[in-house]
């Protein structure tokens, strides 16, 4: 692609920021009355020709205006992305961050919310994808004596989420052992990355004789298999918003979308994409993603927290979504959720 002059410039942003508020194909005469640019409609036809032949813009049809191709897009975003030319409303940006400070202080939780209202806020397909832990970190075990013979096991994060386990017992052990159990495992594991306490695990069974020895071979294997599940799992917290694509995607599209959302080979090339994102970031045309999403765009931006980092935060919309009002609500939802995430 060549250069643009200022005056070309001027003409292709009239273009679009037109096209992105009518979505209809765009005329010299619209612009020019659109615009405060100091020149006739003839010559701004002349530029628009120029414009088409360079590939930023297109006429669907003969005696038609014209609408933007993928590449003006890319060049608009680029500007936008270069020249910071986008504000959010305080208003606005209090607002959501508000509603997210009003959610429980659970991490899941928190991030199902946040790609509910960051769905709602843009009328698009919102995705999150966790933040990569540092390793679940031990705050407490808690026993609970469920039948003679049974107990339910909870370990709770310092990031407040809680994986609970029904485990299946030789003996018959009161509520009063279980707590002490708990108490004392919890004294000695706090603070602790799961994955290290099932090392530590194996060492005090080998050390202590106890009536404990039973609860401790049952938690080792539930660490590990929680250690497990964080390596192998789905790598997308939560998805909302498919509703929306009713809006801007065709029934084929929408098929082929909600059918890769389901292939994990899919979800992971789309996770790479995402975690390679530093600040915020916009994907114009996402041909080279997935064949179906070439009239898709995505806005990412990352976002981290306590004893976390490399969380991303999106939304897919159509190319001709408006970037001006979407790429800020992008950026300060994640801007909320690392502030939220990093004083819990």
């Amino acid at each position: 692609m060549k250069t643009l002059d200022k005056r070309r410039k001027e003409i292709l942003w009239a273009i679009i920021q037109s096209h992105v508020e009518l979505n209809v194909p765009i005329g010299s005469m619209l612009v020019h009355k659109r615009y405060s640019i100091d020149v006739s409609p003839a010559t701004i036809r002349n530029i628009m020709v120029t414009l088409e032949d360079m590939g930023y813009i297109a006429q669907p049809h003969t005696s038609a205006g014209r609408v933007p191709t993928e590449e003006g897009y890319k060049f608009y975003v680029d500007m936008l992305m270069n020249e910071q030319d986008f504000t959010m409303s305080t208003i606005l940006s209090e607002e959501l961050a508000a509603g997210l400070r009003g959610t429980e202080r659970n991490s899941t939780i928190l991030i199902k919310e946040a790609a509910r209202t960051l769905s709602d806020y843009t009328q698009c397909l919102a995705l999150i994808t966790p933040p990569n832990r540092v390793g679940i970190i031990m705050k407490r075990i808690k026993f609970i004596r469920f039948e003679s013979r049974k107990a339910l096991v909870l370990i709770i994060a310092e990031d407040g989420t809680i994986n609970n386990r029904v485990i299946h017992l030789d003996n018959e052990h009161s509520q009063q052992q279980l707590d002490e159990a708990a108490a004392m495992l919890s004294r000695k594991f706090h603070g602790l990355p799961i994955e290290r306490i099932a090392e530590k695990l194996a060492y005090q069974l080998y050390k202590d004789k106890q009536v404990y020895n039973e609860l401790i071979e049952s938690l080792i294997s539930y660490c590990n298999d929680i250690s497990m599940h964080q390596a192998e799992r789905f790598p997308f917290h939560d998805i909302a918003g498919t509703s929306n694509l009713l809006d801007f995607a065709t029934l084929g599209q929408i098929k082929e979308i909600l059918r890769a959302i389901e292939n994990k080979e899919f979800m992971l090339t789309l996770l790479r994409e995402l975690n390679s994102a530093e600040g915020t970031r916009v994907l114009v045309g996402m041909k080279n993603i997935l064949p179906a999403m070439s009239e898709l765009s995505m806005v990412i931006s990352t976002y981290s927290g306590y004893l976390a980092t490399g969380g991303a935060v999106g939304i897919i919309g159509p190319t001709r979504m408006n970037y001006r009002e979407l790429i800020p609500v992008v950026d300060q939802t994640a801007k909320a959720l690392t502030d939220i995430l990093s004083e819990s």
